[in-house]
């Protein structure tokens, strides 16, 4: 996956801070739209043969190595991310959808239902 388009709800060139107020996710797409999305993008490109889970989760590991390296060798102050310049803002948006992407494409694959998956294990936690 790469160069996943979308805006950067609240982030202008770089801006967007805590003092900002609270973060919030839009509501969509939802993770049911992203399975959707990802599906009809591997089926354009007959890349389904290649979606096991095993791949799909080597290739979850390998966009998780690119998003840390965009953390490598940073401070650990605040503002953190939000204060990044936008090139690398824009990179963190790509490696997080990236990630995203295939997990939403792994938990399908084992038919993993995650928002139900996600309520039942902060029940666990409770």
């Amino acid at each position: 996956m790469s160069a996943a388009s979308g805006d950067m709800r609240g982030d202008t060139a770089g801006e967007g801070t805590a003092a900002d107020g609270p973060f919030s996710f839009s509501p969509e797409p939802t993770l049911e739209d992203i399975r959707c999305l990802h599906a009809e993008f591997a089926a354009e490109r007959d890349w389904d043969q290649f979606h096991q889970p095993r791949n799909l989760l080597l290739a979850l590991v390998g966009e998780v190595g690119e998003l840390a390296e965009l953390f490598q060798w940073k401070p650990d102050e605040e503002p953190g991310p939000q204060a990044w310049p936008h090139k690398e803002r824009l990179a963190l948006q790509e490696e997080l959808s990236d990630v995203l992407i295939y997990l939403v494409a792994l938990a399908a694959r084992c038919h993993v239902d995650l928002p139900q998956a996600v309520l039942s294990k902060m029940d666990t936690n409770r």
